[in-house]
């Protein structure tokens, strides 16, 4: 099962987040958030997670700087959570900070990630987006379709 559309939600007090009903199911187990390479915060189950940490330990070894500052990157940035029995998550102050998040959010689905945004921040993130997915499209596609060449 994947995490599909978009749900607008606002952060109460204690900056805790109602998760959708929808995809609760899929986070019963547990839940890593983090933060993503956007200005969002990432929600995954945590079997997700794993094959996250799996395919970022493809990409190197302990003996690469580079590598190490990636893994590290985001290893210091997760946190373990789990729902409450409301179907909602604390997002602790380092991540709301790092994602620039105000009380208005937007949680967006993304296949095996719930993506945390602010409101605004993604609203412009959208437009950007339905701006770029032709050429994104014909990039991804290795430019099948390209007849400038």
């Amino acid at each position: 099962m994947s995490f599909l559309g978009q749900y607008e939600h606002t952060l109460d007090a204690k900056n805790r987040l109602t998760i959708p009903a929808k995809f609760r199911a899929q986070l019963s187990e547990g839940i890593v958030l983090a933060k993503e390479q956007e200005t969002c915060i990432a929600i995954r189950p945590a079997t997700a997670w794993n094959r996250f940490t799996d395919e970022m330990r493809d990409l190197g070894t302990f003996w690469d700087q580079d590598y190490r500052d990636f893994q590290r990157r985001y290893a210091a940035g997760a946190f373990d959570a789990q729902l409450d029995a409301a179907g909602r998550i604390m997002l602790p102050q380092s991540l709301i900070d790092k994602a620039e998040l105000s009380r208005e959010v937007v949680l967006v689905g993304n296949l095996d990630t719930i993506e945390v945004w602010d409101r605004t921040r993604w609203r412009r993130e959208e437009e950007r987006l339905d701006q770029a997915v032709p050429e994104l499209a014909r990039r991804l596609s290795g430019g099948a379709g390209d007849t400038s060449s």
